[in-house]
């Protein structure tokens, strides 16, 4: 397993190579992708991409915490979280 993270830049040259865009092209592309998932995150909705996965929020309730290190109860707030499921074909190739 490889320690390599993959990022825009990443994205942006593999479209540059295989689609023949401009490096800007891609860089745009790239960026306006994930664009439109944030806005669509930050409005409550939930993202689905087919054959890779979904993005959903969830909402977490008010809680009592303990820090490890004191042991001191400390109240936790309620917050939305992001929580990303892969799907089953993702798995898949994951496992293979």
């Amino acid at each position: 397993m490889s320690n390599r993270t993959v990022t825009r830049a990443d994205l942006a040259d593999a479209l540059y190579h295989e689609l023949g865009l401009s490096r800007n092209e891609s860089s745009e592309l790239v960026d306006s992708v994930f664009e439109e998932i944030s806005e669509a995150l930050a409005e409550g909705e939930n993202v689905k991409i087919s054959s890779f996965g979904s993005f959903t929020l969830r909402e977490k309730k008010k809680r009592i915490g303990r820090n490890p290190k004191t042991g001191v109860e400390v109240p936790i707030s309620p917050r939305t979280v992001l929580v990303f499921r892969a799907s089953h074909i993702l798995k898949e190739k994951m496992n293979s």
